[in-house]
């Protein structure tokens, strides 16, 4: 699944769950997005905020991940992303959970060519949002369909 030559790796958004499911589960139905940014099929962006957030949810009792495994996690994941400074938030729609507005702002401000999400909250605004939001099997559909 490597970029092809000359085309650009699109750069997405990957939401906590979706990224935490490919990092935690090798064998999962995401693993292939662990893949997909290993080979720079895809490009994942980052902010502050959603680094912040995904730290946040690897701590989280339910995983039973120490301070190492952790690093070990973060080591898999932000070499192969690009880091957006999210200065001035760009207005985005209300959101009933305040942990998906910097997903947004981060697709909006990088111009990301897609927000991958299994949040329902996040894909019922699909349709009015400027950046495609889709779900992790529609972006590899995507993906596919232009290799």
């Amino acid at each position: 699944m490597g970029a092809q030559r000359g085309m650009r790796s699109p750069r997405v958004v990957l939401d906590t769950i979706v990224l935490v499911s490919a990092l935690l589960f090798h064998a999962g139905t995401l693993s292939w997005l662990r893949t997909a940014w290993h080979m720079g099929s895809v490009r994942p962006l980052v902010s502050r905020h959603t680094v912040g957030e995904l730290i946040r949810v690897l701590a989280y009792p339910k995983f039973h991940l120490g301070s190492r495994d952790r690093e070990d996690l973060l080591a898999d994941y932000l070499p192969w992303c690009k880091v957006v400074i999210v200065s001035e938030a760009p207005p985005v729609p209300h959101c009933r959970d305040p942990f998906d507005i910097p997903f947004l702002e981060l697709a909006l401000t990088a111009r990301a060519d897609a927000l991958v999400t299994g949040d329902h909250d996040l894909l019922v605004r699909a349709s009015r949002f400027p950046v495609p939001i889709l779900t992790p099997p529609m972006f590899r559909e995507r993906l596919c369909s232009t290799e």
